[in-house]
């Protein structure tokens, strides 16, 4: 039984980036040497104690997957804990993901088969430190169908 699934969404091409994200999505984008912008969103999620995570990948993901695979193999596969990455599959239509609610909902099958009790699907190419476990004990405590952080 999974607690939390999170999504984090990686596939964005950063326009306005350019030429950084010229050949690499906008979270895989350098940031103080060695550090790539994703690595605050999985730092925030392993410092909550998530440890059911899908990276979902789109534009120029090879730069991404490197660094993933290269740095981030924190976890127990033998406990079902992941950070894994989850590129567009077409499994709905022929279209890859039209956007932020499109990618997650073309990962529907995921949610069914981990049946969490929650999902958190965060940006992965946002620069701040929180500690998730607060935002879900106040979902909770709300009875909220959606909380949003902002």
């Amino acid at each position: 039984m999974v607690e939390v699934l999170t999504f984090v969404l990686a596939g964005g091409r950063g326009k306005r980036l350019n030429p950084l994200t010229r050949d690499r999505s906008k979270p895989a984008v350098p940031f103080g040497g060695v550090y790539r912008i994703i690595d605050f969103t999985l730092s925030n999620c392993v410092n909550s104690g998530l440890k059911h995570i899908f990276l979902l990948t789109q534009y120029e993901s090879y730069v991404l997957e490197k660094h993933i695979s290269g740095g981030w193999d924190l976890y127990s596969a033998e406990l079902g804990e992941f950070i894994s990455l989850l590129p567009p599959q077409q499994r709905m239509n022929d279209d890859w993901y039209l956007g932020t609610a499109d990618a997650v909902h073309q990962n529907m099958y995921a949610v069914r088969e981990m049946s969490p009790d929650y999902v958190l699907v965060l940006s992965g190419d946002h620069v701040y430190r929180l500690d998730y476990r607060r935002m879900l004990r106040f979902h909770k405590r709300t009875r909220a169908d959606a909380t949003i952080g902002l």
